[in-house]
């Protein structure tokens, strides 16, 4: 299993983008079922933003991209205070785990909350009307909250266990077919049916040829 921790009370920098990446290349080129676990807290200071430069944030929203693509499954866990980088990640993850003492915090200046990909993740997953007040003024979003809105799947003070957990529940599983499947899941969102006919068959066709050829190597083995 391949890990990484971020801490959203840094800054976002190059050393974070460096981190998701690499995590991204050792997922690409080594085994083909791995679960990636991300351990996140955290939440930056009033004066986070200092510094920054669009170039930078766009290599990090694409590095997290990434990371929503990869060929294998992704589980979140996050404790305490979790925003900034923390947060973002958190959202990005297929299975998001929290402590009871979570905290989810969308980072805000002195004129409005920061217009990242944080937001629209978090309308995606719980809807506009449910998740405005934390978009617009930056509202907390506390660990039960965001249970019931669908943010976080488990509340569990082991998230250690959590994490094996899903390691079971993927079990053989091929990280190409889950990234497959995932983007089909996404695609539901926005796509019409007949748009999405096409897709969904050239999953069936991909998934049947792999059966036959298992069922050939069983009969020749």
């Amino acid at each position: 299993m391949y890990a990484l921790e971020l801490d959203g009370s840094e800054p976002l920098s190059a050393t974070a983008v460096k981190a998701v990446g690499a995590l991204c290349d050792r997922t690409e080129d080594g085994e083909s079922r791995p679960v990636i676990a991300l351990h996140v807290t955290g939440a930056p200071a009033d004066d986070w933003a200092d510094g920054l430069d669009v170039m930078l944030v766009t290599k990090w929203e694409r590095a997290l991209r990434r990371l929503e693509r990869l060929p294998a499954a992704t589980v979140a866990v996050a404790r305490g205070d979790c925003g900034g980088t923390a947060l973002e990640a958190f959202l990005a993850a297929d299975i998001r785990v929290a402590s009871p003492d979570t905290r989810l915090l969308l980072p805000r200046d002195a004129t409005a909350t920061w217009p990242g990909m944080a937001g629209y993740r978090l309308v995606r997953l719980a809807g506009v009307a449910r998740i405005r007040r934390s978009v617009l003024f930056g509202r907390t979003i506390e660990a039960a909250e965001a249970l019931a809105l669908g943010i976080v799947d488990e509340l569990t003070d082991d998230p250690a266990a959590a994490v094996e957990v899903v390691g079971r529940l993927i079990g053989g599983l091929s990280g190409k077919e889950v990234a497959i499947r995932r983007q089909l899941m996404f695609d539901a969102a926005t796509t019409g049916f007949e748009d999405a006919l096409g897709a969904h068959l050239a999953a069936c066709d991909r998934a049947l040829r792999r059966t036959t050829v298992t069922g050939a190597r069983a009969e020749t083995s």
